[in-house]
């Protein structure tokens, strides 16, 4: 029995042991080196907070050889420290409060993911866990329940985080992670925000570029899901619009100056004046210290909501008035969301104590570069000490330098920390924990039989599950204090709201913030966006929104000619054909003008041709009326002088008949060239011409009477005669092919000359023929008729009229031939009246001279000729004229030359 009994407690205790042997062959395998803020103690509900305090991870070397540790961080930024401060504040202010949570203590742990990956998961499974080391799929420890994670940074950080709490239905609320892949709620399930989704922000970046008509964009993005998916939206919105992307680089998570070398230098070499920045802050300002080195200005930048309010850009270190940051970034437009003031928060983060924990300490030495460790202040001083005779100067005698006193003021400083005039992502922050606090609000005061769960049941503030939480949470709507603002969450995101930030320089020479806009994305599309161009200062100070387009849009007139291997919006303007328009810019085509329309001199419209006739009322019409009139009122002058001298010798020497058919022929081709005037009409171009051809077909048969042919024909019949033959071709004429208007289209491009088409070119011919045979015979008959002593009478004043009348018509036929459209009639006209006037001048002129100047001259014996002496010598007197009137005819030549002479 004894011997039963020991092998039955000896398989008992093996048993027993050999769990717990196994169990000993389970070990932890790294123990994470974190820094933050931890205050669990007595708490209700813990909530985790993770922010990026520091910029990056230090280097490991790799080194294999021995235990791996987890590496420490470097790079202290105090804009995030001052997020995580505010999470601090915020949940300061909420437990002080007795109207939320006002029976639940809230604790946090917050951690800080150093702006990496890796860290930010080390803190995910360390807060999961609930111990310092993390083992997962445990929650380990009996303390508070956890409530949510606000964070953890970066969309890169928060991708990270939230595919492990989305594992546990954790709910996870982000203040600064906008990369739009997060909306996914089969990635990320749990995953809620209190900044807008990114989604909005390349949609209101597209909208800016055409905006303000810039085709020629370049772009630069972080290497992160931020960066990438940021500025994808933002490509394919600008490109389906138009508009072409000149470059597209991406900025090294890790530094290498090799490649912010090569970014500068594609930014220097590329025409594209807008460059679209989608980076954090820590990931651009290697770039931008390397743009400041080379002093690339004359750019516009467009920057994301990630860097547009940071410190770390507009006021690098080392930056100062004089620093050349104005120069490259003054002008920079971008996209901030909502600021708000936090009261309380300045009055928080001035009274820190540098000695509460570790990661203040560092703020506390990083910012006045000093240590607040007593020994390794004075181990610092020993080694920047002289010894002088080999004592230790008096510098080491007492406090060492360089060792922190806990009493330096921060408020002293101009430091991103302290200031809270651009509060915005820091709001954000304010806003998570405020949503998380509701949610846990609404969880607590849980009616029983109303509850959100299974069997209406409520959830128990003490002892809840994450998913329980996770309802409350994407349920949650509120408002924020002091601001009113209110918070809800639509599938996880809240409203695209911005406001459109221009970094203007102040009278300090410094970067300051300035609202020119603002972006609602809930509002109609075509009221999203509002921008007051007057307020933004571009660079350079200029006042006027830069140009970037690879070429100048194709104006109308214009149409585009493609740059064969280059982008479509590089391409050269080619100006229409003459006769061809574009009415729109970046015509790809030209349109042609057809019938009565023809282009315009920009070639932008098709314009009816212009109608050209010589008009009365433009200035060469009413000159030329006025000559006519002129002419017509002198030669009816001239007839009303030999009507009041009608009884006179002179004018009894001159045959009556003859004297006023000519004067009347002579008005007839006066006012005839008045109907060449004004737009043509079937009435005028039928009156016009038969006018002239039966005027000077009038006058010159009144010519022929006047010389010694009357012995052949009667003066009147002869007259009568040899115009009735004019009169009866014309008749003709008119009945068969009269004349009538026409538009010429042919004659000038640009022109509708309306004119007279003479109906028949043979009549008109055979008319004018007619007039010119006239012309030529009382040519002839002058000229033989001034060697005759008895018939000289007005042959040789005659000979030089008819001269005169000869040289302006032969000289009107390379003129009238030379010319197109309203100054052919005005040539025409010209020659009628050059040639009625001389006409009048060379019959008429020494006539008139007589009888108003010379009466006395006007006497019968002298207008008889004078015999020549018979040896042919000259007698001085009247026989020298070169005009011998006979006794029955006087001539004006003949009197006015005797008086002459």
């Amino acid at each position: 029995m004894d011997i039963k009994l020991f092998f039955l407690g000896l398989c008992a205790l093996f048993c027993i042991f050999r769990p717990l042997s196994a169990q000993s062959t389970c070990k932890l395998k790294a123990k994470f080196n974190l820094g933050g803020y931890k205050d669990v103690e007595k708490k209700t509900v813990v909530v985790g907070g993770m922010f990026p305090v520091h910029k990056r991870v230090a280097s490991n070397k790799g080194n294999t050889s021995s235990v791996p540790l987890s590496s420490g961080c470097v790079g202290f930024n105090f804009r995030t420290f001052r997020w995580a401060q505010t999470m601090l504040f915020a949940i300061k202010e909420i437990n002080a409060r007795q109207d939320l949570l006002p029976k639940t203590d809230l604790g946090y742990v917050i951690y800080d993911s150093c702006f990496t990956i890796s860290k930010a998961v080390e803190g995910t499974l360390t807060y999961l866990t609930g111990q310092d080391e993390a083992v997962p799929n445990y929650r380990c420890g009996d303390g508070a329940p956890l409530a949510a994670l606000v964070g953890a940074g970066g969309s890169d950080l928060s991708i990270a985080t939230a595919r492990i709490l989305g594992l546990y239905h954790f709910p996870q609320v982000s203040y600064c992670s906008t990369c739009s892949a997060l909306k996914s709620k089969f990635q990320f399930p749990t995953f809620l925000r209190t900044i807008p989704n990114d989604e909005h922000q390349s949609t209101a970046m597209a909208k800016m570029v055409l905006h303000f008509g810039w085709t020629w964009v370049g772009t630069i993005a972080a290497d992160d899901d931020y960066g990438k998916y940021g500025i994808k939206d933002f490509k394919d919105q600008v490109e389906q619009a138009g508009v072409c992307i000149s470059f597209s680089e991406t900025l090294p998570k890790v530094h290498s100056p090799e490649a912010i070398h090569r970014i500068v230098q594609t930014v220097i070499d590329s025409t594209a004046k807008i460059i679209v920045v989608f980076s954090s802050d820590v990931d651009l300002s290697p770039l931008i210290n390397e743009l400041l080195r080379n002093n690339v200005t004359n750019r516009t930048w467009i920057a994301s909501e990630a860097w547009i309010t940071s410190a770390l850009i507009s006021q690098p270190p080392g930056s100062g008035p004089n620093f050349t940051v104005s120069s490259v970034l003054a002008g920079t437009l971008g996209f901030g969301v909502k600021r708000a003031d936090i009261p309380g928060l300045q009055h928080h983060l001035l009274n820190l104590d540098p000695y509460a924990d570790l990661l203040t300490e560092e703020f506390w030495e990083t910012l006045f570069n000093c240590t607040l460790d007593y020994s390794k202040a004075l181990r610092m001083a020993k080694q920047r000490a002289t010894y002088v005779n080999g004592t230790l100067s008096r510098t080491v005698t007492g406090l060492p330098d360089g060792l922190c006193t806990g009493q330096e003021s921060v408020a002293q400083l101009n430091n991103t920390y302290s200031d809270v005039s651009q509060l915005r992502i820091t709001y954000s922050v304010y806003k998570a924990v405020y949503a998380v606090a509701h949610a846990l609000h609404n969880l607590e005061h849980c009616e029983p039989g109303k509850g959100p769960f299974v069997g209406k049941t409520c959830a128990d503030i003490n002892n809840f599950e994450p998913w329980q939480l996770m309802y409350y949470v994407k349920n949650v709507r509120f408002k924020m204090p002091n601001t009113g603002e209110e918070i809800f969450f639509n599938d996880g995101d809240v409203e695209g709201f911005y406001d459109i930030i221009n970094w203007q320089v102040n009278h300090n020479g410094e970067i300051s913030y300035v609202t020119v806009g603002n972006y609602n994305g809930s509002a109609a599309p075509g009221d999203r966006m509002t921008i007051m161009n007057d307020s933004i200062v571009w660079n350079n100070d200029m006042l006027e929104p830069p140009r970037s387009v690879c070429s100048e849009n194709c104006q109308p007139g214009t149409r585009k000619g493609i740059r064969q291997g280059e982008p479509v919006c590089c391409f050269d303007c080619i100006p229409c054909a003459d006769g061809e328009i574009s009415n729109t810019t970046d015509a790809r085509e030209c349109i042609l003008c057809t019938g009565d329309f023809w282009s315009n001199a920009a070639h932008d419209a098709c314009v009816p041709k212009l109608i050209e006739f010589l008009a009365f009322g433009e200035p060469l019409g009413i000159t030329l009326i006025a000559i006519s009139a002129f002419g017509a009122l002198v030669t009816i002058a001239v007839g009303v002088l030999f009507i009041m001298h009608i009884g006179t010798p002179l004018v009894k020497a001159n045959d009556t008949l003859l004297s006023f058919s000519l004067l009347f022929s002579l008005v007839v081709t006066f006012l005839c060239s008045i109907v060449f005037l004004g737009e043509p009409q079937h009435w005028s171009c039928m009156t016009s011409q038969v006018a002239l051809a039966l005027g000077f077909a009038l006058c010159l048969s009144s010519i022929i009477g006047w010389l010694p042919i009357e012995i052949i024909f009667p003066i009147f019949f002869l007259i009568a005669y040899l115009t009735f033959l004019c009169a009866i071709a014309c008749t003709v004429w008119l009945i068969i092919l009269p004349p009538h208007p026409v538009k010429n289209t042919s004659g000038q491009n640009t022109k509708i000359i309306l004119e007279c088409d003479e109906g028949s070119v043979i009549f008109i011919c055979c008319i004018f023929a007619y007039d010119i045979l006239l012309a030529l015979l009382a040519f002839i008959f002058a000229f033989i008729a001034r060697k005759l002593e008895d018939y000289v009478s007005e042959a040789k004043c005659l000979t030089f009229g008819m001269l005169v009348f000869f040289i302006v018509w032969i000289s009107f036929v390379p003129a009238y031939l030379s010319t197109r459209g309203k100054f052919m009639v005005a040539v025409q006209i010209f020659a009628i009246l050059a040639s009625s006037f001389g006409l009048l001048t060379c019959i008429f002129l020494p006539k008139c001279y007589i009888l108003l100047i010379k009466p006395d001259r006007n006497k019968e014996e002298l207008m008889k000729p004078r015999p020549k002496p018979k040896d042919g010598t000259s007698t001085g007197t009247s026989a020298s004229l070169p005009c011998i009137l006979p006794s029955t005819s006087v001539s004006m030549c003949g009197a006015l030359s005797h008086r002459l002479c």
